[in-house]
Order: C-alpha cells, then structure tokens, then sequence
C-alpha cells in the first residue's frame, strides 16, 4: 500500500479540537482506503469528562451501519462485564482504535478482517487526538489491536493483562477484546472468560483517580 494511499489522518484532525469537534470531522478522514467501502466512519461516544476510556479494535458491521461502537454481540457483553465490574458505561468513554471497518465479503454477509499495522498508524491521530479530549485517568486496551495502538509497541495479552502499565503520562490497562468471550462456546469457558474480562475492569477502575 503506498503512502498515497495510506497518508494519516494527521491533516484531517482538527488541531485542539473538543470531542464533538472531532467527531463532526472524522467523516472526511481519507487517512487510509478504508473509508472507500465502509459506510460511515464510527467515532468514539460517551462521557467527555470520563475517567476510564477504553479503546476496541474496530468498529464490527453493525457498529457501521448504525455509526455508534460497541453495540452488536461484543457490545452486549462489554455492558455486561462494566456492569458486574461496578461501573456505568455512561460514565466512561468508549471508542476504536481504527474508525472505519475493515472487511470482506462472502456472498450477502461482511466479515470482520483484522485491520493492518498501516490501518493503525494511519488512524492513530484520531486516537491521540481523543486521549488529549478526554483526558482519562486509565485508558484500558480491549485486545490486541487496541493495545499496540496506545502503548505503540507489541503486546501479548496474556503476559499483561490485568495490570496497571505506565506509558509516559498515562496509565493503561490491557484486557481481552469481548469479543473473544462472545467466541467461546463452552459455558464454563464463557464465564471464565467474562470473569477475567471483569477483574480487568475493575483493577482500571480501582486506578483511576479517587478509587
């Protein structure tokens, strides 16, 4: 993919812009080719004051057709595990580390692709921009993706998760994507899941400020 193609999003984020600055520009981000076959850019919502942020991969197909994230099946088990973890997710802040999906087709269903190392870097000024908006005490990484766009480096899940993982100013907590439990089929593995989903939760809560 050339540079052409993937330039960033840098010149089509508004420099010092608030939350809904940046969420009425984000539409016209042309950072990467993504934009070409998604049907909206999906920004981040909720709480512009919020003290726990959390950052997904991508949004899913029905996050693009209704423009909000987190709203299909991870999305109902994310409401679960801030639930059980004691925290209102209208108190926090919820958004993608790339805003556009990345799929492909087989016959009338769009199936999730992992967005590229390139989607990440592309789309991370919207990203950037969003921390220094919100400001947040604990910025938690759902997965993979999330994780290495934030600490900008490699991430294993499982040797970091559920620990409060300093990153220059920030202080940041890795834990599963939701997805991931929503993939287990095996109800004991699904609880496990969502349990270890929820002890993440609640050790970013714990460290934001006041807790």
């Amino acid at each position: 993919m050339s540079d052409t193609q993937r330039p960033g999003a840098g010149r089509w984020v508004p420099a010092g812009a608030d939350v809904q600055e940046l969420r009425d520009a984000v539409d016209g981000c042309r950072g990467c080719e993504l934009w070409e076959r998604a049907t909206q850019a999906v920004f981040g919502e909720g709480d512009a004051r919020a003290r726990l942020m959390l950052v997904g991969e991508q949004p899913g197909d029905r996050e693009d057709l209704a423009g909000e994230p987190f709203v299909g099946p991870a999305g109902r088990v994310l409401d679960d595990a801030l639930r059980a973890a004691g925290i209102d997710r209208t108190e926090v802040y919820v958004t993608n580390a790339v805003k556009h999906f990345r799929f492909e087709e087989r016959g009338k269903r769009r199936i999730h692709k992992t967005p590229e190392a390139g989607h990440v870097r592309a789309c991370r000024p919207w990203l950037e921009a969003e921390m220094t908006a919100i400001d947040p005490d604990v910025v938690v990484c759902l997965g993979t993706t999330a994780a290495r766009a934030v600490l900008d480096r490699p991430v294993k899940i499982g040797e970091e998760r559920g620990v409060v993982l300093e990153h220059g100013d920030l202080r940041v907590v890795v834990t599963v994507h939701p997805s991931a439990v929503v993939r287990l089929r095996d109800s004991a593995e699904r609880q496990a899941g969502m349990d270890g989903l929820v002890h993440d939760l609640r050790v970013a809560k714990d460290a934001s400020r006041g807790d």
